[in-house]
């Protein structure tokens, strides 16, 4: 008897830059989904989607419609494109346990089917069977206290060599390189940084002269771009440089919230309707 042949299309994620290149990064879940269809062999895969790459990477918390090769996979199925999707785990597919249940149900709500290469077919909830249910939660359950545990681990880390005097946080003031989590001299940066205060303790130059003279003269910058004089006032004066750091962790804030209020006014307006 012939087995069920059905399309599927690959599912991959990264959540971070580093581990796109020295974690599980894309390539690696792609062989993976690839050798588990090999081995069931009988599967064909029609397409391949991933939130993230080499450059950045798509949290595991993002919700549905803020992963958009998830929502393109998802479209496929709706048009009938697709059968289902292939991830490497449920990992992959959502790190926390919510997310996860709301993309297998969206999954399957339009009529798809939910596969992953360390497990095989993640079957619909059936009341009959409330112990598949129970089991595939509590897979979700810890890989997010895992992912938990490994955050706590690493800020835990940071604040002990914080307050050891060490360097911990961010990256490293122009001028300077993190050396054995310490801050040290770096030299073509420093005479840079050495050329600013002359220009302007000498000079009396400012952040918008200093800033046009740098970008005539082709220095580079930390990341080898132009010259901003925002940068270039942090050097000049290292309180600038703490009062734009409060200022970006605010604006950061700011912009969390107002994210989460305009998706709970989404998720309010449609159940009214």
């Amino acid at each position: 008897m012939s087995r069920e042949r059905l399309r599927l299309i690959i599912a991959l994620r990264v959540s971070t830059a580093g581990q796109a290149v020295d974690g599980y990064g894309l390539p690696a879940q792609e062989r993976d989904c690839r050798a588990w269809n090999r081995a069931v062999g009988q599967h064909r895969i029609v397409h391949l989607v991933s939130d993230g790459d080499e450059k950045g990477g798509k949290t595991g918390k993002s919700t549905i419609d803020e992963r958009v090769g998830l929502m393109e996979a998802m479209e496929w199925i709706a048009d009938d494109r697709a059968d289902g999707i292939l991830a490497p785990n449920l990992d992959r597919l959502a790190r926390e346990l919510t997310v996860q249940e709301a993309v297998l149900a969206y999954t399957w709500a339009l009529g798809g089917r939910v596969f992953t290469a360390d497990h095989g077919e993640h079957l619909e909830d059936d009341e009959d069977d409330p112990m598949r249910t129970a089991m595939r939660q509590m897979r979700g359950v810890f890989h997010q206290l895992d992912r938990g545990l490994i955050r706590k681990r690493l800020r835990d880390g940071r604040d002990t060599k914080g307050e050891q005097g060490g360097y911990a946080f961010g990256a490293p003031p122009f001028g300077k390189q993190a050396v054995d989590n310490e801050l040290v001299d770096l030299d073509p940066e420093k005479e840079v940084e050495d050329l600013i205060l002359q220009w302007h303790d000498e000079e009396g130059l400012g952040a918008r002269a200093i800033c046009r003279r740098l970008n005539e003269e082709g220095k580079p910058s930390k990341r080898g771009g132009k010259w901003h004089p925002t940068t270039v006032a942090r050097i000049i004066d290292p309180a600038a440089r703490e009062a734009n750091r409060l200022r970006s962790a605010f604006d950061r804030a700011q912009k969390k919230e107002e994210t989460r209020r305009t998706r709970a006014s989404k998720i309010l307006g449609s159940s009214v309707r």
